[in-house]
């Protein structure tokens, strides 16, 4: 029995009856031979982490563009927070690690330069709409690795194709770890965006009500803590119960969503970040515009996508993967006389 063989007769013990196995993956697209120490969901969460898309990640903004301080948040240090929050309700669970750190790392790596910003230009600028979900799954499996993509596991992709929406009619990934992966990412980016928003001076504790945070804490740590363990708890309860979901319980999901919700009024959407992204979206719009008329600066890589799937398709490609200052640089270099 080799180590992988060990690993897999572990996850009998260590994992409930309702979660994922790794010798029960649905396998791949294209059929490889099994690894002697990792199991499928290892090698996926390794191939993600070492892949460019990832690194590029470092370099794309969470809400904050071209900020001044090392301490707010990147869409990378997002990833690190939401695979450890994701992690420790998947344990608390009994659920497969492996495949929850996977499904968080990869989750975010198809998102566009200048957060939701970038996002909101592509949506508007093709026919058939951009989400930066289904753009992950379009980077995983096509645009990585010279077009040959990553050859992930079905649970893999799945996870990360239905991490987005909050609503309760939104759906749900068909593994448990990947909806604790979508719990995980609303958790972290709340708690974290209220945390820089505060860096920022754009809010004080006096301006979130007071009736959330006495539900949830009225610090970042508490109410990640408050988040993390009702998450497992009634996940838990569910489960018990035969409703095999991840959930949070009434009242913590009814105050979540209420701080969700101001987030999005006085800091998403707010006054004080418009100008930037209004900056962004014009960067942007500048730039699609641009390679759609001079299809020829394109990179090969894009020229063979535009022949084949559109020039809008190989334009938005390209602009999808940029990190934010290779934006700001590529635009500068254009448009701007030296």
């Amino acid at each position: 029995m080799n180590i992988r063989e060990n690993i897999e007769k572990s996850e009998e013990y260590s994992i409930i009856p309702q979660g994922s196995k790794s010798k029960n993956s649905m396998g791949r697209v294209r059929s490889e031979e099994l690894d002697e120490v990792r199991t499928a969901y290892m090698i996926d969460r390794d191939r993600i982490i070492h892949c460019k898309s990832f690194r590029r990640l470092k370099r794309k903004t969470q809400v904050y563009i071209k900020t001044w301080s090392d301490h707010y948040r990147t869409r990378l240090t997002h990833t690190l927070e939401v695979a450890q929050i994701a992690r420790t309700i998947g344990r608390g669970i009994g659920l497969n690690e492996d495949l929850i750190e996977a499904i968080a790392l990869g989750h975010d790596i198809g998102h566009v330069a200048f957060a939701h910003s970038g996002e909101e230009v592509l949506n508007e600028l093709l026919t058939n709409g951009f989400s930066h979900n289904q753009n992950s799954v379009r980077v995983l499996t096509y645009i990585e690795n010279n077009g040959q993509g990553l050859n992930l596991s079905k649970e893999v992709l799945d996870g990360i194709l239905y991490h987005s929406g909050f609503s309760n009619n939104s759906s749900k990934a068909f593994t448990l770890e990947g909806q604790v992966v979508k719990y995980s990412d609303k958790i972290a980016y709340v708690n974290h965006d209220i945390d820089d928003s505060l860096r920022a001076g754009i809010l004080s504790m006096e301006d979130i009500p007071k009736d959330i945070l006495e539900i949830l804490g009225n610090t970042h740590g508490e109410r990640v803590d408050t988040l993390v363990k009702d998450c497992i708890y009634r996940t838990k309860s569910n489960i018990n119960s035969n409703d095999i979901q991840v959930s949070l319980s009434k009242d913590i999901d009814y105050n979540f969503k209420k701080l969700r919700d101001f987030m999005f009024k006085e800091v998403y959407n707010g006054e004080f970040l418009k100008e930037e992204r209004d900056k962004a979206r014009f960067i942007l719009i500048q730039l699609y515009k641009y390679f759609y008329f001079h299809e020829e600066k394109l990179p090969e890589f894009y020229k063979s996508i535009a022949k084949e799937e559109g020039l809008n398709q190989g334009v938005a490609d390209y602009i999808a993967g940029m990190s934010d200052e290779y934006c700001i640089d590529l635009f500068k270099d254009i448009y701007i006389p030296s």
